[in-house]
């Protein structure tokens, strides 16, 4: 084929002329419609990535990562980057061996791989456009991107339920939720990342089921919800929610008799293909199916089926005659597959979402701070006056129950109940109330609105015709303008502070020493000892502390840790416990188990003033309340639960919780320790931490606590002890130490006569 170039030429220019002479057509509502939601989601992008001032001084030019789980994403990832896609499940299961000593962590069966794989593949996907960016960088930002993605995605749904003015105030409030934001934000590249799938098939399940669609349509939306599905499943283990609650969706609607062949074939395609994708996940695998969370998913599917069979009979005795037998053979068949355990529980703290109250008889579960229940304080401190909004909200959607209408409907109730249930879900409940919301004030202002767009009305009345303006619509629209910009702006139900000025302008958690504080500088005492172990020990050194902090040692110190935020072993966790809560002769037998070479512990520090027993002021150091010195109770009691293991396996454990080491004192607000409290290995570490501040930092500050010195621990690096009560100004007036002691095995075995 050869090229005319005169011909050619004019072919191009031919067209290039068509080109321009086309307009796009569009209206100014539209034009105005499109620019709101461009700002929304810059706003939205904006307020989750300012928090990267802190990051990029603490991290010398780079983005560092939020919270404790992010870091153990980002290993997964970065292993992905480095060694292929699969390398985590193929040819070869991944045994990070660095966590859990001396078992190790089976990554491909304890990590979800959704968030990871993402990371990894848009990584490599922008590195091969020659992007150059640091692959941390890169993770911290992506929750921002898939945040925003979020607030985009729920203006479709809200332009669905409600048109576009439900859209965009629906898409706002998501943006500017401060429970979405710390979830969302700049670092979180945690399993709730995954949020969005989570509403895109909020978006595609009703249009799915819509009887004006064409079968393809239908087909089509089924098969991206599935996708949506096994996406979130594999992202997120709050996935249980989304299928039951879809579930619950599919039964009203069969109760309700709106039971349609349109809604057999989405539900058929969307759990079908959702459900397989998602069980070839190591992690998820086939035993999900066999889970109590998937029960229902056969048993509405067996009723939609039989709801088809029954459709085809003709008399209403035939009708009732197989409705019966099938029903009693799902009843009976069920039954037996129960009585034979061949379903699986759900986990512990799945479990207790469903019922709260459990959560008190498993002290692990309850000692996360996220897993508590949620006062109703906290909902009305995130969402202030909105909660009226959701309320009218909930009565307009009521109104006008159509499919759409009674999804959301489910949604929005369910997720109060379980954002009820545990504080951590309040980021579930964020999309269903700013889309209730959205209803509720576009139901209030619709009939002002659409009196501002009539023309002037003349009433008569006995003394002549009386004008009747828009000033009053007007002035209706404005109120609640102020009002909303009263809530968003100035929130006086959070003290004039706006709860998403907290998340936006505090840095993450490791900058900020994981303390509740928004300091002046970046803190960077746990950055200090995390390089110093990076730098000075081995990887293979196994240094032992509460699981808090495990990721950071291993990830970011290069450490060996015996437990983190996984918390697949209980009995390890409850071994640690006892490590810092028994006296060092039994702390030391038990880490002799696990040849550890290092234990630490974080503490943090204040002053405060107090008068001695001759009348005169002083300044003492004591502690804060927001480092171990505030964790010890939970070792105390989940070592304690257990104390009969630990007898057996002939260790002294003689406590079940923390009132065997002391008492609190009402009078004074303080713990008051008694012989056994004082002689505990968390009793040494901390009060030796305290003591070395109060002499270095503190400058002859009093310690609040008697310190007693470790006899088989010694002090290897405390960072933070060098402080001054000057330079803690900076940090809120509180001095973090993070004491690292190195065991001392030759005293040991000296006084054992080895």
């Amino acid at each position: 084929m050869t090229l005319n170039g005169g011909g050619f030429r004019e072919r191009v220019t031919g067209g290039l002329k068509k080109i321009s002479k086309l307009r796009i057509k569009t209206s100014q509502a539209s034009l105005l419609t499109f620019t709101v939601v461009i700002l929304i989601l810059f706003i939205a992008f904006v307020v989750r990535i300012l928090p990267m001032n802190w990051e990029i001084q603490a991290n010398q030019g780079r983005l560092g990562l939020a919270e404790f789980d992010a870091f153990y994403e980002y290993e997964i990832a970065n292993h992905m980057v480095s060694n292929g896609l699969l390398s985590p499940y193929y040819p070869t299961q991944w045994v990070f061996t660095q966590l859990w000593y001396p078992g190790g962590v089976n990554v491909a069966s304890l990590s979800l791989p959704s968030v990871p794989m993402t990371g990894a593949l848009l990584y490599d996907l922008i590195s091969a456009l020659g992007v150059n960016i640091d692959f941390m960088t890169f993770c911290s930002i992506l929750p921002a991107i898939l945040g925003t993605l979020s607030v985009l995605i729920i203006y479709f749904i809200g332009k669905d339920i409600g048109g576009k003015a439900v859209g965009m105030l629906a898409a706002l409030f998501l943006a500017l939720d401060a429970a979405f934001i710390e979830r969302s934000n700049l670092g979180w590249f945690e399993t709730e990342a995954s949020i969005f799938a989570f509403l895109l098939f909020f978006l595609m399940f009703p249009r799915a089921i819509e009887e004006e669609r064409p079968v393809s349509s239908t087909v089509k939306y089924s098969l991206a919800c599935g996708f949506s599905m096994a996406y979130f499943i594999m992202g997120w283990g709050a996935a249980y929610y989304l299928v039951d609650m879809t579930v619950l969706y599919v039964f009203v609607l069969l109760l309700l008799r709106r039971s349609t062949r349109r809604l057999f074939l989405a539900y058929s395609l969307t759990f079908g293909s959702g459900l397989l994708i998602a069980i070839n996940a190591p992690y998820i695998n086939v035993t999900y199916l066999t889970t109590f969370a998937a029960i229902p998913v056969v048993l509405v599917f067996l009723l939609l089926c039989l709801n088809e069979l029954v459709g085809n009979l003709k008399s209403a005795r035939e009708r009732l005659g197989f409705a019966t037998v099938v029903l009693g053979g799902i009843v009976v068949g069920f039954a037996a597959l129960l009585a034979s355990g061949r379903f699986q529980s759900l986990a512990g703290k799945f479990i207790t979402v469903l019922d709260p109250f459990l959560r008190g008889a498993n002290a692990l579960v309850e000692s996360v701070a996220e897993h508590r229940i949620t006062a109703w304080g906290s909902i009305y401190y995130d969402v202030g006056i909105m909660i009226l909004f959701f309320l009218v909200g909930t009565f307009f959607i009521s109104r006008n129950l159509n499919n759409r209408n009674l999804f959301l409907l489910v949604f929005s109730l369910t997720a109060v109940y379980f954002a009820a249930s545990m504080v951590r879900l309040l980021f579930l409940l964020a999309p269903a109330f700013g889309l209730v919301s959205a209803v509720g004030i576009a139901g209030i202002l619709r009939p002002f609105m659409v009196l501002l767009r009539e023309p002037p009305k003349i009433t008569k009345k006995k003394l002549g015709l009386v004008h009747v303006g828009k000033e009053f619509s007007g002035i209706a629209v404005f109120l609640m303008f102020l009002i909303l910009m009263t809530n968003i702006a100035f929130s006086p139900q959070a003290g004039g502070v706006p709860p998403v000025y907290r998340q936006v302008y505090a840095p993450l958690s490791l900058t900020a020493a994981s303390l509740p504080v928004v300091p002046s500088q970046p803190i960077m005492e746990w950055y200090d000892a995390l390089n110093w172990m990076r730098y000075n020990l081995k990887s293979t050194t196994v240094v032992v502390s509460w699981w808090d902090y495990g990721y950071w040692l291993t990830m970011l110190g290069n450490v060996t840790t015996l437990n983190d935020n996984l918390t697949i072993n209980s009995t390890q966790i409850e071994n640690v416990g006892f490590i810092f809560m028994s006296n060092e002769t039994q702390a030391l037998k038990m880490l002799a188990t696990y040849h550890a070479d290092y234990i630490l512990t974080f503490v943090t520090v204040g002053e405060t003033s107090a008068t001695t027993s001759s009348g005169t002021s002083t300044t003492v150091g004591t502690f804060v309340g927001y480092g171990d010195e505030g964790k010890w109770t939970w070792m105390a009691r989940i070592s304690g639960e257990a104390q009969q293991r630990l007898l057996g396996e002939k260790y002294d454990c003689y406590w079940t919780n923390e009132n065997a080491f002391g008492y609190y004192n009402s009078t004074t607000g303080s713990w008051i320790w008694n012989n056994a409290g004082t002689n505990s290995t968390i009793y040494k570490l901390m009060t030796w931490g305290l003591d070395r501040w109060c002499q270095v930092g503190g400058s002859g500050v009093t310690p609040s606590q008697t310190s007693v010195e470790p006899t088989y621990f010694k002090e290897e690096y405390f960072a933070g002890e060098t402080l001054t009560p000057s330079d803690a100004a900076a940090y809120g007036n509180i001095v973090p130490l993070v004491c690292l002691y190195k065991i001392d095995w030759n005293a040991y075995y000296a006084s054992l006569g080895k």
